[in-house]
């Protein structure tokens, strides 16, 4: 897949993420099917700490100069750390989603970017600004999977009846 097909998949994955996670009730983003699992709103204030201070800056960071060292993260702690879930949902929602726009845009406007450029990770190699981009639209698959997964657990919970009916998970 090409960059700019990845892109134009990033910007349409804004509207999955409205779509997936607007108009929840506080029970419905603040449920988990296990207690060391997340619930949809340290997702979406993991997905707004990733779009920033992750996929962003190091895929920008590689393209301008592939030698600067990233920042470090460290998305698990930041659950913690961050208070995720002394978080307002749905500001951070909105928050995601206008930073989102901010990567859209960016990326957009970028002109002959050198996608091959690579930083030397110490224990991942060399890691392309595509290799960024690239993750970056997984991430997205990944956390879009994990949203449906914990939508449905909650139907099936809520309901209190059998879903087998709409055929296997």
């Amino acid at each position: 897949m090409n960059q700019t097909n990845i892109i134009n998949q990033l910007s349409q994955n804004k509207a999955v993420f409205n779509g997936l996670l607007t108009g929840l009730s506080e029970k419905e983003y603040t449920w988990r099917p296990a207690p060391e699992k997340w619930c949809l709103q340290e997702i979406v204030c993991h997905l707004y700490d990733e779009e920033r201070e992750d996929f962003r800056i190091r895929t920008k960071l590689v393209l301008e100069d592939p030698t600067q060292v990233l920042p470090p993260i460290d998305p698990p702690a930041w659950v913690k750390n961050r208070a995720y879930m002394s978080n307002d949902y749905n500001n951070k929602l909105t928050a995601f989603l206008k930073e989102r726009e901010h990567s859209i845009n960016w990326l957009q406007s970028l002109e002959s970017p050198k996608w091959d450029n690579a930083y030397s990770h110490e224990t991942f190699g060399d890691m392309s600004a595509h290799l960024f981009l690239s993750n970056w639209l997984a991430h997205d698959y990944l956390h879009i999977r994990q949203i449906l997964r914990l939508k449905f657990e909650y139907l099936k919970q809520e309901s209190g009846v059998s879903l087998d009916y709409a055929g296997d998970w």
